[in-house]
């Protein structure tokens, strides 16, 4: 199918970003590697009057080490995370769980921040964020709110943003000899999963298994 007409802005900063959201409302989706949301607006499942474009915003990417944690920008792409040399050293599991992501078109588009705020409960790294015990920062009119991921994913394909907020950053714990295991299986290659699991230092993640990982 054909999506329903819309506007495109460009934003140029993540405050830019924030200004258009306040100018738009619930009329506006951000839009950054635009393989969740995308799809659902071919099929008019989402039908945004104007779509905020983030890909181009630099504060909003990149991978560094914050004390015991790892912080990776929001629209950092699936193939970034998974090719880190930092993440592999320090996060493997996520690192191995964005290697999963889609096919290497999807990866080399789709980003981190992107997958987390649509919320699908059956993808990869909503679930690896919750075994890691993560968190994501929530940037808004008000500043910066971090929120872990056991609160984060609120019902399927909700969150706990706000029209007005755009997830700016992932945060995940360093600790890289920490045991881990992840498992996924699917109907066919880069398919959603049936049933996924993920496990990190005694906490265990499941996907596909209700509205929320």
């Amino acid at each position: 199918m054909i999506p329903a007409a819309f506007d495109y802005e460009v934003a140029d900063s993540a405050a830019h970003a924030l200004s258009l959201l306040a100018e738009h409302g619930e009329d506006a989706k951000l839009l950054a590697g635009g393989h969740s949301l995308l799809p659902m607006m071919k099929v008019r499942l989402a039908q945004p009057a104007v779509l905020v474009d983030i890909a181009r915003v630099g504060e909003l990417s990149g991978i560094r080490s914050d004390g015991g944690e790892l912080v990776i920008g929001a629209t950092t792409r699936h193939a970034d995370v998974a090719g880190s040399d930092l993440v592999r050293a320090e996060v493997p599991l996520l690192a191995y769980a964005a290697a999963q992501v889609g096919d290497p078109q999807i990866r080399h588009r789709g980003t981190i921040g992107g997958s987390l705020a649509h919320a699908d409960p059956s993808a990869d790294l909503p679930m690896t964020l919750l075994a890691l015990g993560g968190s994501v920062e929530i940037t808004g009119p008000g500043g910066v709110r971090t929120v872990a991921a056991d609160d984060f994913f609120v019902g399927p394909f909700e969150t706990a943003l706000s029209p007005d907020e755009l997830l700016s950053a992932v945060r995940v714990p360093r600790g890289g000899s920490v045991p881990w295991g992840y498992q996924k299986f699917v109907r066919r290659a880069n398919d959603w999963a049936i049933v996924g699991v993920a496990a990190y230092d005694g906490r265990v993640a499941l996907a596909s298994m209700g509205g929320t990982p």
